[in-house]
């Protein structure tokens, strides 16, 4: 079984781009996009993926990811991915023997930037680094697939990190 436990953090600052050191463009759409889970298309630089998420419990999800041909990906995301897609620059950056992933969305979601780390249990321990702010994991407003339908230049209140 595949899991994924995962929480979201917006940026108090922006000194982490001091400590990126690489990134990818990625252009994602959602087949289905449901409470009870998503079906993703996603463009990473030169790869393509299916995924399948379940329905989150707490910091926990179901999640299966498939190669998949660029050409069938591409095809996807323009004839049955709804718009707008949702694409950004994810950087990576190692701290306290973590891997944060920030993501710096483009096109209709331009301003977000969110920080995510990936543990291997709900209650695993971590430090956060000093340009972490405010946990939103659980606020779907910042689930990626929730900005295909509420894109972020559209919100009339800005976050608070």
């Amino acid at each position: 079984m595949a899991i994924e436990i995962e929480r979201k953090f917006l940026l108090r600052h922006d000194t982490w781009q001091q400590q990126a050191k690489t990134h990818v463009a990625m252009r994602q759409g959602y087949i289905k996009n449901s409470v009870e889970g998503v079906v993703r298309v996603r463009i990473v630089d030169t790869a393509a993926f299916l995924t399948i998420k379940g329905q989150t419990c707490s910091f926990t999800r179901l999640e299966y990811e498939y190669p998949i041909p660029i050409a069938d990906a591409q095809e996807m995301l323009d004839r049955l991915c709804p718009k707008p897609l949702v694409e950004k620059q994810r950087f990576f950056i190692d701290h306290g023997g973590f891997t944060w992933c920030v993501d710096q969305f483009t096109g209709a979601n331009m301003g977000l930037v969110l920080a995510e780390i990936e543990l291997e249990s709900e209650d695993q321990t971590f430090e956060p680094p000093a340009w972490i702010g405010r946990e939103v994991t659980k606020d779907p407003r910042y689930y990626n697939a929730s900005l295909v339908n509420h894109p972020y230049l559209e919100w009339k209140v800005r976050p608070v990190p």
